[in-house]
């Protein structure tokens, strides 16, 4: 099953997708986050590309399991994408992710300018491989 995962904040989306094989994960692109909202070319060209079956977007959560502040913002934006996709919506925890992120963009030698481009891609990059190990079998 071929994924795409979206780590959706204020500003930017990190983009990633599953191989073919729906195994491993893999960072695609960060896009503004008003071009993935209002279905822009340049989003529509990443799903065309992937092909996935289904849209895993990040749900925030608190250390403590609770849904965090922004989730109710953050699950509605992503059932909007998802209609506007034509794609079943699932939801990941992404607890820790961006931290994750940054701590490997920080050993691959990235300052901290260098990776404000990359964080949400590697973000949600982490996340699907999570979602891909829990649905693989």
């Amino acid at each position: 099953m071929r994924a795409l995962a979206l780590d959706i904040g204020e500003v930017r989306i990190g983009i990633a997708a599953s191989d073919a094989s729906g195994t491993i994960a893999v960072p695609v692109k960060v896009l503004p986050a008003a071009e993935v909202l209002q279905n822009a070319r340049t989003f529509r060209n990443i799903v065309q590309d992937h092909e996935p079956d289904v849209l895993v977007c990040g749900r925030p959560k608190t250390l403590a399991g609770e849904d965090g502040p922004q989730a109710q913002r953050i699950m509605a934006q992503a059932r909007q994408i998802a209609d506007a996709c034509g794609l079943p919506l699932e939801f990941e925890d992404e607890r820790l992710s961006s931290q994750e992120a940054k701590r490997i963009l920080r050993e691959q030698g990235l300052s901290e300018k260098s990776m404000r481009g990359r964080v949400d891609m590697v973000a949600a990059s982490l996340f699907l491989q999570t979602w891909l190990d829990a649905h693989r079998g």
